[in-house]
């Protein structure tokens, strides 16, 4: 659940706005140098009546609107892996996930399937000729739900699998259309059970009950925090049936709904507007996820001071034009117990705003009215150490990176032409302050590599050119690693989300070359997803292994208009793989 800070003036911000004020004045610590070689520095001292200018801003965009999310529960569902027979479960609603040819029937009208038959025959032929006057055939996003008498279930839904359903992705889609029957239907208790589950090996079942769970949980999901009215899902318990029994099985629904709670809270950060989720509250978020799991999480929130001592330039430049000062995000997990075999880092692009800067967003298709998205990468890092925070991998040392801020415009804002210094001491001529998102990731990946990590996965919402290739369904990957490239893909098999492998063409950094500087930060809408992760990879240590996944399509549903908490599942399947 996202907290604004916005009911009262906190100390920390005004602490916060004082150092960022004097942050600002030392413009990105950019050098020259003579011709003599005698290196020159330029900073300008900041005013008084600038600094508390600057402080009267900052109070009252903390206010702005007078904002704050409602306090709501998110609904607790019971789930139980039973070994019961369909017609004799008692409860509200009994959900059959039914393929196409399990719709087959024989020449008197009759199914052929033994669940759905067994099922006809209690009923005395109704369902059949039910499912023949709804026109169900079982594809896939069909659904019927019937109210018979003569059944333990109140109801009977049939939910369309399509054809013979084997990934992860669509039985976490029966377990959508599971919660919308049971919201439909106000169902406080449902069962599931698949009319064919023959011949399904014990992992696969554990597989299947795990994503349909997922899917319930984040079938019944909806934000409400910002409505002033809203229905309260009915929905407390959840039966999956004929797919085993077991403590391995009660374990395995238990992972999925820590982890689907965590994809419900980083779909909450993307939701929430640029006035209430400032890189402040973001801090605070994270803070929070810490403090609630301290036996194993570590936070340390580093200030525009603190950032300033390290030389992020490329960071802090992008911050300068906001009165909401940069919050720099360091989680670290650690296990309760046992040897740390592998060290990993995950970094999140945290843009809680992006006007586009000087370079505005203007024009039909630029999407600055949902701009709050551009820390959409940030979220899926900090649902993943949600995740992680209740799981508690062993073998596995994993810190959360987020370079916070917001991309605004004023007189203490970059400009095109700026040449801002990262903390590598690379310089970067500022072509478009549109592309920000990767001069902030710049210092967040060198500081990653300098925790002495072995991987780094990043994820960003990063270029629109992503979006023009993949469509807004499937996040871009790249990586010069055909090993993390394999762990990555094995990841998202389980989870289910969708990524593409995309060229790391070497030749497309020459568009990336400046004239006066060592790059420019974008080279032009040709190829522009591929220049970006380019320009990244100058600021990744040679001896790490690296990935950036720019997920500016999957992370938004734009036919809903709300976050969809992509890449939190996989994250937290790739890191349990390099647990030991």
């Amino acid at each position: 659940m996202v907290v604004a800070i916005v009911a009262s003036v906190p100390s920390f911000l005004l602490a916060s706005s004082v150092s960022h004020a004097s942050s600002t004045s030392s413009l990105f610590f950019t050098r020259l140098r003579s011709s003599a070689g005698l290196r020159l520095s330029f900073a300008v001292a900041p005013l008084c009546s600038r600094r508390a200018k600057f402080m009267a801003h900052s109070l009252a965009s903390a206010n702005l609107g007078f904002t704050q999310p409602a306090n709501i529960e998110h609904p607790k569902i019971a789930f139980a892996a039973k070994e019961v027979d369909v017609g004799e479960w008692k409860g509200d609603m009994l959900a059959v996930g039914v393929t196409e040819k399990d719709m087959t029937k024989d020449e008197n009208s009759k199914f052929e399937n033994s669940i759905l038959k067994k099922l006809d025959g209690l009923l005395g032929g109704l369902l059949a000729e039910a499912s023949s006057e709804e026109d169900f055939t079982g594809k896939t996003g069909q659904s019927t739900v019937l109210r018979f008498p003569g059944l333990g279930s109140k109801r009977v839904g049939l939910i369309g699998l399509g054809k013979p359903a084997s990934s992860p992705a669509a039985f976490c889609g029966l377990g959508e259309s599971v919660a919308a029957a049971a919201k439909t239907a106000q169902a406080n208790s449902v069962a599931v059970v698949l009319a064919s589950s023959e011949g399904l090996s014990n992992e696969s079942k554990l597989g299947i009950a795990s994503a349909i769970a997922s899917g319930t949980v984040l079938g019944i999901h909806e934000d409400n925090r910002y409505k002033t009215e809203s229905k309260k899902p009915q929905l407390k318990s959840v039966d999956i049936l004929g797919l085993g029994t077991g403590p391995e099985l009660e374990k395995k629904l238990k992972y999925a709904q820590d982890v689907s709670s965590a994809v419900v809270f980083g779909r909450e950060l993307v939701n929430s507007p640029a006035n209430v989720l400032t890189p402040a509250a973001l801090a605070a978020e994270a803070s929070k996820i810490a403090s609630s799991y301290s036996d194993v999480l570590s936070a340390n929130i580093l200030t525009a001071e603190q950032c300033k001592e390290l030389k992020m330039g490329s960071y802090l430049g992008v911050a300068a034009a906001s009165d909401n000062p940069p919050h720099f995000i360091h989680l670290c997990y650690k296990p309760p117990s046992g040897p740390i075999k592998s060290k990993l880092a995950l970094v999140g692009k945290g843009l809680t705003f992006d006007s586009g800067g000087y370079n505005i967003k203007t024009g039909p298709g630029c999407s600055i009215d949902v701009m709050k998205i551009d820390m959409g990468g940030s979220a899926a890092v900090l649902g993943a150490a949600k995740a992680l925070g209740q799981i508690k991998p062993p073998g596995v040392e994993v810190h959360f990176i987020v370079a916070s801020c917001e991309n605004m415009i004023s007189g203490t804002g970059m400009r095109p032409g700026d040449i801002l210094t990262a903390s590598n001491g690379k310089t970067i001529e500022v072509n478009n302050t549109d592309a920000e998102g990767r001069l902030t990731l710049a210092d967040a990946l060198v500081y990653a590599c300098n925790q002495g990590v072995e991987k780094i996965v990043d994820l960003a919402t990063l270029t629109g050119a992503c979006i023009v290739a993949l469509g807004p369904s499937i996040a871009g990957v790249f990586t010069p690693s055909d090993e993390l490239a394999k762990e990555v893909f094995e990841a998202s098999e389980i989870s289910g989300e969708k990524f593409w492998r995309m060229p790391l063409e070497e030749s497309y950094w020459e568009s990336m070359k400046s004239g006066v500087a060592d790059m420019v930060n974008t080279g032009g809408r040709p190829g522009g997803a591929i220049t970006a992760a380019l320009f990244l990879k100058q600021f990744v240590d040679e001896k790490v292994q690296w990935m950036h996944i720019d997920l500016a399509g999957p992370v938004w549903n734009e036919k809903k208009r709300v976050a969809t908490g992509f890449g939190v599942s996989t994250l937290v399947e790739w890191v349990l793989k390099n647990s030991s």
